[in-house]
């Protein structure tokens, strides 16, 4: 009976160890580097979470219609690298996006650059193998 329980909790030990590693996917697997997107828009939510932050604004077309997009960025920790604060965005912020499409046409994209309400360019911390903005 001990050996038995002893299998059961190793076995929820292990599955509960392996969830964060499948929460977490590569940039491949998502998003396609050979399709480029820019986007320009108003932030509406921000999530400062790991493994991946995100970010979403609100994209007019020329007809006036609104698109609510998802932009992917680094974890938090390499967006500080990268020169981010918690103060960097804020909701309502106009924000130009420099990314890549997801590969399933959604509104999402794994953000490269953004350029910040105040002019300043930041690395998003692309997992896409980028290098930080010049």
């Amino acid at each position: 009976m001990k050996a038995k329980l002893a299998v059961v909790i190793a076995g929820i030990g292990l599955m509960v160890a392996a969830a964060p590693v499948a929460a977490h996917h590569s940039f491949a697997a998502e998003y396609d580097a050979s399709k480029p997107v820019t986007l320009t828009g108003l932030v509406t939510r921000i999530e400062w979470t790991n493994p991946h932050a995100h970010f979403y604004i609100d994209v007019k077309d020329d007809k006036g219609n609104v698109t609510s997009w998802s932009l992917e960025l680094a974890s938090p920790k390499v967006l500080v690298q990268c020169g981010w604060t918690g103060r960097s965005l804020h909701i309502g912020d106009e924000v130009t996006v420099e990314g890549a499409m997801a590969k399933d046409r959604s509104t999402m994209a794994n953000a490269r650059v953004v350029t910040l309400a105040d002019g300043r360019r930041v690395s998003a911390g692309s997992s896409g193998g980028d290098v930080p903005p010049q």
